[in-house]
């Protein structure tokens, strides 16, 4: 045979063995598809004590005129800032959240049509609170300083990824345990890990312990829980032996 007849039979010759594996490869991929699986949803939770506070403070002002009720607004807020220095919370912790300014209608009457009677000034600010234990001290403090609006005070981690992690893994944990349940009522046996997916978390406070200090508000941070949710899918062999 010569060399180029050898040459123009190659390609044939990689077409009939391609054309023979396509067979084999899809049988086993129709093998896979129809081997008998079991789906199963794992929960898992893990909790910490909480380091770390977020809350959101403000003031608010009143006067005839906007920019009186705006400026008495800004010099409250001021205060409050210069406080958060001398407490030793980090710029980085505290940011502006929400400023307003709103007319004030007195309510009118029979014949009498509602007028502005003056403006309300208001001034937000989220702070979070490293030092949890400082966190009384420090409601307490910008409240003297003219702080009269306190609102969304959650607690949480400063690192979550531990926890979470935790939770994680208690879920997979949940998940293998169920299906291992699952297949021994049925009378057969769990066979490897075919899929496996997270589903959203979340975190959820338990009150827990309680913080008290002198001309400050009682404050219970709780437990910062970490919730995890897994989908796993198994295959199944046949009968377990008994």
């Amino acid at each position: 045979m010569s060399p180029r007849t050898r040459a123009a039979m190659r390609p044939l010759t990689l077409a009939l063995l391609c054309g023979l594996a396509l067979p084999l490869l899809s049988g086993a991929a129709s093998a896979q598809e129809t081997q008998p699986r079991l789906t199963v949803t794992g929960e898992g939770q893990a909790s910490a004590t909480p380091d770390m506070a977020t809350v959101t403070i403000g003031v608010s002002a009143t006067a005839p005129e906007a920019g009186p009720a705006m400026d008495a607004a800004s010099e409250s807020a001021r205060a409050i800032l210069d406080r958060l220095d001398s407490l030793g919370i980090d710029p980085r912790d505290r940011q502006t959240s929400d400023l307003s300014l709103q007319p004030i209608w007195s309510d009118g009457g029979p014949g009498v049509a509602p007028a502005v009677t003056g403006y309300e000034a208001g001034n937000m600010l989220t702070v979070r609170v490293r030092a949890l234990d400082s966190l009384g001290d420090v409601l307490g403090a910008v409240t003297s300083d003219g702080a009269n609006r306190l609102s969304g005070l959650t607690f949480g981690l400063q690192d979550p990824d531990p926890v979470m992690e935790e939770a994680r893994r208690d879920a997979v944990a949940d998940a293998m345990a169920r299906a291992q349940v699952l297949a021994d009522a049925a009378g057969v046996t769990l066979g490897p890990v075919i899929e496996m997916s997270e589903q959203g978390g979340g975190y959820a406070p338990k009150p827990m312990m309680e913080m008290r200090a002198a001309s400050a508000p009682p404050i219970a941070s709780g437990e910062a829980t970490m919730s995890a949710r897994v989908n796993m899918v198994f295959g199944l062999g046949g009968e377990a032996a008994e």
